[in-house]
Parts: C-alpha cells; sequence; structure tokens
C-alpha cells in the first residue's frame, strides 16, 4: 500500500479566515531554480485549475511582486497572488530569505507562503514555521499534496488530527534521517499537545511526502 502523504501541523483552535467564494480561481506564484522542479509544480497546479506564475529564483519573485524596490511591469489582477510556493535551496537568495522579505512587506505579509525541500531538516522546518510559512512541502510534491492545499486555501479541506507524534519523536526521527540521506522514517502516533500527524492512501503516488504547517489556517487575500 502506498502513502499518500503525512501532515504534520500545530493544532490551534483558529477560526477559518476566508476572503472569497469558492468559485473563485487561485493564482500561485511558484519559485524553483529547477527547471524540472518548476516545470512539475506547474503541472500540478494547472491540472487543478490553478492560475500559476513560475519564476526561476527569489530574485524573479519580488521583482514579479514589486517587492524589489523597482517599479512593476504586472498589472494589479496578476498581483492578486493567493499562494506562493518556493524552494528552500536556490543559489542567491533563498526560499527562508524571500519568505522574511514577502513578511517583511505591507502588501504580501498575509499572502500565504508554503516552502518546498528534498531535505527534512527539523532546524529548517522550525525556522520557517517561526518566520510565518504556513506549509512545509517535502519534495517530491505530489498531486494529493497541491490537492490538499488547494482546498485548504478555498476552505473546502480539513487535515485529519487522528493521530498524534511529539516533537522529541520528530527530533529522534530527523536524527535517524541525518543516517539515511534524510529519506522520510516512520512517525509513530504518540500523543501530543502541539502536533498532529495525519496520513492516508493512494494509488497515485508512489512515495511518502511529508508537509508540516503552522498554527493557523490558509488564507486567501487580496492585493488592493
Amino acid at each position: 500500500m502506498t502513502m499518500a502523504g503525512e501532515i504534520l501541523r500545530r493544532q490551534s483552535p483558529a477560526e477559518v479566515d476566508l476572503c472569497g467564494g469558492s468559485g473563485q480561481e487561485l493564482h500561485v506564484l511558484a519559485v524553483d531554480d529547477s527547471l524540472v522542479d518548476r516545470k512539475v509544480i506547474e503541472k500540478l497546479l494547472k491540472r487543478l485549475s490553478c492560475k500559476v506564475t513560475a519564476v526561476d529564483s527569489g530574485l524573479r519573485a519580488l521583482q514579479f511582486l514589486g517587492l524589489d524596490g523597482e517599479k512593476s511591469s504586472v498589472g494589479l489582477d496578476d498581483l492578486k497572488v493567493n499562494l506562493i510556493m518556493t524552494d528552500y535551496s536556490m543559489p542567491g537568495m533563498t526560499g527562508y530569505e524571500l519568505l522574511k522579505k514577502i513578511k517583511e512587506s505591507s502588501a504580501f505579509r498575509e499572502t500565504p507562503v508554503v516552502i518546498m525541500s528534498s531535505e527534512r531538516i527539523l532546524a529548517r522546518i522550525n525556522r520557517c514555521l517561526e518566520e510565518g510559512a504556513e506549509e512545509f512541502l517535502a519534495k517530491p510534491v505530489q498531486l494529493s499534496d497541491v490537492q490538499r492545499l488547494k482546498n485548504f486555501v478555498m476552505g473546502g479541506g480539513e487535515v485529519c488530527p487522528d493521530r498524534r507524534t511529539n516533537k522529541r519523536r520528530l527530533e529522534e526521527n530527523n536524527d535517524n534521517d541525518d543516517n539515511e540521506n534524510h529519506a522520510p522514517s516512520p512517525v509513530s502516533p504518540l500523543c501530543s499537545r502541539d502536533w498532529a500527524v495525519c496520513s492516508s492512501s493512494s494509488s497515485d503516488s508512489s512515495s511518502p511526502s511529508i508537509a508540516v504547517s503552522s498554527s493557523k489556517r490558509l488564507k486567501i487575500h487580496h492585493q488592493a
């Protein structure tokens, strides 16, 4: 049996905060220096009828968003970005540095940012979540991951909190991953107040993927 993915998130009683109806087209800014990975995420998003703007660096992303100090050449409609998905390890500007720039801006600080990485490093995950990232997705990103993100943003999906694990166990698993080239390892359903893990089965996924999210639910944000 193959696993569609595992979800780790901080549990919170926060209410869902949404702006806009469920029929709205989701505009995603995808940032990745790898052409292959960029095409993969773009294809997955388009399969779910999302509007996609794909760029190859953090600087390009800032230019598109008009956060590079220069006047943006794109129209206001193009800047209505609902979700930003960025790779972590990129030359020139990392995904973490891009995240900080976005969260420092008044126009886009409320826009959900998802970090993607082929390595599951706990310190890196924590740093991104503390800086305001909504999710930390392990590559390769699956269609089920993107579908869940879209449902989450549009307000039509829930993350199952049935199985739980604590942070100490995650640290132990992460140490094991360091000895196995960061390969994801099984997580035991131990009880914890702060973290929840959920997994499901799917026929279109050949390998496990991990997603870690922050305490607040993804929100659709509209720029003026």
